[in-house]
């Protein structure tokens, strides 16, 4: 979340834990960290996603088995409702 306009999209933050990194089939893909996110319905608790980000200097890094991490869920205000209560 960097500029301004990301600073104005509604959105929510879940922890989670990577639970198992899973390598790949086919040596030029990438691997998938599967992450369990708390707070999901039972069957919906883990997502798969490639397993690089960058650090502060612009470095591609992996994830570790077992590491606590946050999933971001961002949506632009023209793509959201008014919630009723």
């Amino acid at each position: 979340m960097g500029s301004p306009d990301e600073e104005d999209k509604p959105g929510t933050t879940l922890p989670g834990t990577v639970e198992k990194i899973i390598k790949p089939v086919v040596p030029s893909e990438s691997e998938k960290a599967e992450i369990h996110i708390e707070g999901g319905e039972d069957f919906y608790r883990e997502i798969r996603v490639k397993n690089v980000l960058k650090d502060d200097k612009g470095e591609e890094v992996a994830i570790k088995e077992g590491a606590r991490v946050k999933v971001t869920i961002e949506a632009d205000k023209k793509d959201t409702t008014k919630k009723e209560e």
